[in-house]
């Protein structure tokens, strides 16, 4: 069936390569500077599992965000400096750090989820319902596919 299908083999690759990705990142940073928010698209895809699940470990952590161990303590290290969260040592498990938002962390949740959904709202700018639904099966689908 796909060899049948006509397409642009370099536009499939940008897509999934991350170029897409890599724009929309560039957008969401700009945007929340704009708004005066001093966090980056990886921190706001941590303050955002936090928001709905505190006190996790930084593996729950590195799951949630496809991040391996090394990226996930330098992001974790940086948020610190910036008093976003705070790591404390598991009373059950005294080799596990759980990461905590601080109130910092906790006070940019509706300004930050506001300029996020702006700019997916930017970004999706002319795509129909249907298309959306396509391509999130699409890129669904090629996931699965190529997932370890």
């Amino acid at each position: 069936m796909i060899e049948q299908f006509n397409f642009d083999i370099q536009m499939i690759f940008a897509i999934l390569n991350g170029k897409v990705s890599a724009a929309i990142n560039r957008k969401l940073i700009r945007n929340f500077r704009k708004n005066g928010l001093e966090i980056t698209p990886e921190q706001w895809t941590v303050l955002l599992f936090l928001w709905e699940k505190d006190g996790v470990s930084q593996q729950e952590l590195c799951n949630a965000t496809f991040k391996d161990k090394p990226s996930m303590t330098r992001l974790i290290d940086n948020m610190e400096r910036q008093h976003l969260v705070v790591r404390i040592n598991d009373k059950k498990d005294r080799r596990t750090n759980k990461v905590h938002l601080t109130k910092t962390g906790k006070d940019l949740e509706e300004r930050a989820r506001f300029v996020a959904n702006k700019t997916l709202k930017e970004a999706l700018h002319g795509l129909t319902l249907e298309e959306l639904r396509v391509s999130q099966e699409a890129l669904r689908k090629v996931f699965s596919n190529t997932k370890d």
